[in-house]
């Protein structure tokens, strides 16, 4: 099988957020949200080596914080995972990764911030890599009505949300694909956007309302409310978003990003 590298930047200030601790390091549940974030990757069972981006100061509290992670269980070898400096941009920092890996045959850029994405979705990005697509992200229905606006916030259109996604990670590429993307300086919101600037075809699989980015104070809230369910004795993750409709919590179908349409 070609070996297949993780990227997870993991350099951002995430100053959305509200923390004084880069957003990376934020803890969800008690554990750093890069941490869980690795942790699925390698129980995904898809990867055969983590790189993880950060900022300059905080190389070797990641790399402690990274030494032992490994497969449940130990029932296969432990995925390496290497620590890199970042860059001031998303892109700079992937960047560093893809040089980091040149070995690599194909690539999952990951953002740390989406801790709690299910290993099966990763899994299934991979898998559609294997079968042959050079460009793959998880996506959702988006289920708000979206409107365009001008400069002024007037709406200059509503796009049919029938041929819309909210898109999540991790996205996966061919590694000579993402290479050839990041050879130039163009800026994008995600690494997708760079590949279409290729005119390569990206295809979309399935992803998970648990896939969502934590951003805001809201989000950090929902995350820990989500890991508080699946911890000994309480109830399975799957079913931790099915919550009564007086709870307090924010629940996964009033997130945003989450856009869940099942």
């Amino acid at each position: 099988m070609r070996p297949v590298v993780a990227l997870v930047p993991a350099a951002g200030r995430g100053v959305r957020l509200g923390e004084s601790t880069p957003k990376a390091f934020v803890p969800v549940g008690g554990t750093p949200m890069v941490r869980l974030a690795v942790d699925g990757l390698i129980a995904s069972g898809a990867v055969h080596r983590v790189v993880v981006v950060v900022p300059a100061e905080l190389v070797d509290a990641a790399s402690a914080l990274l030494s032992t992670t490994s497969l449940p269980g130990g029932s296969m070898p432990p995925v390496p995972v290497q620590v890199v400096v970042g860059g001031a941009e998303r892109t700079d920092s992937v960047r560093a990764g893809i040089a980091a890996a040149p070995d690599a045959a194909c690539y999952l850029v990951h953002d740390a911030a989406r801790a709690l994405t299910p290993p099966e979705l990763i899994a299934r990005v991979a898998a559609e890599l294997h079968a042959g697509s050079p460009a793959v992200v998880p996506a959702l229905p988006v289920v708000d009505t979206v409107k365009a606006v001008d400069d002024a916030g007037v709406v200059t259109g509503t796009p049919d949300r029938a041929h819309l996604r909210a898109i999540q990670t991790p996205q996966g590429f061919a590694a000579d694909l993402l290479r050839r993307a990041y050879a130039t300086e163009v800026g994008a919101t995600d690494d997708a956007a760079l590949v279409e600037r290729l005119g390569v075809a990206v295809r979309t699989v399935a992803g998970d309302p648990l896939a969502f980015k934590i951003t805001t104070p809201l989000d950090l809230r929902l995350a820990d409310a989500l890991c508080a369910d699946r911890a000994p004795g309480a109830r399975d993750l799957a079913t931790a978003t099915e919550r009564p409709a007086d709870a307090e919590v924010p629940t996964a179908a009033n997130h945003p990003d989450q856009a869940v349409a099942r």
